[in-house]
């Protein structure tokens, strides 16, 4: 049946169908074909995982990125950094790489990141000396950090999947994703002294504190998302909410940067890509169902050896599955498909849930801006209308430096769990 369900879906993926249709059809082929029991269960399992409440925050916090993105948010955090490193050697690439960490933070989102950083940043970057394989790939690169950072909706997936505190994930994602921004940051000051690049004249104290006040509303909202839950303030479904509220609350009442005409359009955005989230998870939920009925993630991982190997080998498994997998496949397919694989395993072993997902989404991150089919790589293909040679160019050092702290994150977990102990222990 495995094979059936796995050529079934290759040939379709082939063919060029998109994801939800190959998903759909290799779970209809185990229920035609090999199940004892009717297609209507197919049903009720899509119901079902498309029902926990946690999924909410999934379209508030799209809605929220999209918002944020047609507004001024991302113009004024970008300046406030600017004014800052700005005037060091490298300042651009730095400011870049921070200004891609504080908007993920902000939207939750890589592709809103990209759009709202890479469009001022990269002329800006290029007239500097940058090289444009570099600028791009420390871009994409950069706003995978906001998969790390919360909100992310692969943790949200993630946590909804396999029942772990999507509270507990956020926390744990800070740590890996600044020890991110920090290596970056370092890259592309060595990167500058090696090409002697120009700087940006530098700033003033007063323009920095005016810089400082204006990027004042946007800071608001990791206030919101980690202060608030944390303090115990409110859920992050509800934490979801209130973003979108205070999004609305900036950029059509304090920056009036959008009107109540432009809601419809963003609106309209937010479900179309909403829709597709649901129906790949409803998708995913059903053909997680079958997968585990039919106990083939015990024959998968017995066929491999990986049943007796310790909590390090399958640590190691466990990135190397999910980063190959997002270099073919859209990141929340890969995690609706593999987790329920590796769940028997990671409970066996008693490993915390919380630090493994923190890896999976490291590897989902780097994985959708490798080569060849990282989804990142195709949106900064259709933004910045790029040749495809000349986008993945420049991302080999930012890959090795991203492996370089998936290794540290299995030899060191307190990196990413610190944090989460500290809050929750």
């Amino acid at each position: 049946m495995a094979t059936a369900m796995i050529s079934t879906m290759v040939v379709l993926l082939l063919l060029g169908f998109p994801m939800m249709v190959p998903l759909i059809a290799a779970t209809l082929v185990a229920f035609f074909f090999y199940l004892p029991i009717g297609p209507e269960i197919m049903i009720q399992q899509m119901v079902a995982g498309i029902r926990p409440a946690a999924l909410i925050a999934v379209p508030m916090f799209i809605l929220a990125a999209d918002i944020i993105t047609k507004g001024h948010s991302a113009d004024r955090l970008i300046d406030m950094i600017m004014r800052f490193v700005g005037h060091m050697r490298g300042g651009l690439g730095v400011a870049t790489a921070m200004s891609c960490t504080l908007f993920g933070a902000v939207s939750g989102s890589t592709q809103a990141t990209v759009v709202a950083v890479g469009g001022p940043l990269r002329p800006r970057m290029l007239k500097a000396g940058y090289s444009d394989s570099f600028t791009l790939a420390l871009i994409i690169n950069s706003s995978d950090i906001a998969m790390l950072i919360p909100p992310s909706i692969a943790m949200i997936i993630y946590g909804v999947v396999s029942g772990t505190s999507i509270s507990e994930l956020f926390i744990a994602g800070v740590g890996p994703g600044l020890l991110i921004l920090v290596l970056f940051s370092i890259y592309a000051i060595i990167y500058a002294r090696m090409h002697d690049l120009e700087t940006e004249p530098k700033s003033t104290w007063k323009e920095r504190g005016s810089s400082m006040v204006s990027a004042i509303w946007p800071l608001g909202f990791p206030v919101i998302v980690v202060g608030g839950i944390y303090g115990g303030i409110f859920s992050p479904t509800e934490a979801a909410s209130v973003c979108v509220g205070y999004a609305l609350l900036l950029e059509m009442v304090i920056f009036r940067s959008l009107k109540v005409s432009d809601i419809f359009d963003v609106a309209k955005s937010t479900g179309l890509i909403t829709a597709v989230v649901f129906i790949l998870v409803a998708a995913g939920a059903a053909f997680s169902w079958v997968i585990s009925f039919q106990q083939i993630p015990q024959a998968i991982l017995g066929a491999i050896g990986l049943t007796e190997a310790g909590p390090t080998g399958v640590l190691i498994a466990i990135s190397i599955a999910f980063f190959v997998g997002c270099m073919f496949v859209d990141p929340i397919v890969v995690i609706l498909v593999l987790v329920p694989i590796f769940a028997p395993l990671v409970s066996g072993l008693g490993l915390d849930p919380v630090l493994v997902g923190v890896i999976i989404t490291l590897q989902v991150a780097i994985g959708s801006a490798t080569p060849p089919f990282g989804c990142d790589i195709f949106t900064a293909i259709a933004i910045f209308k790029r040749p495809y040679i000349e986008v993945i160019r420049g991302t080999p050092p930012f890959i090795i430096i991203l492996l370089l702290v998936s290794a540290l994150l299995i030899a060191w977990p307190p990196l990413a769990l610190f944090l989460r102990d500290l809050a929750f222990r």
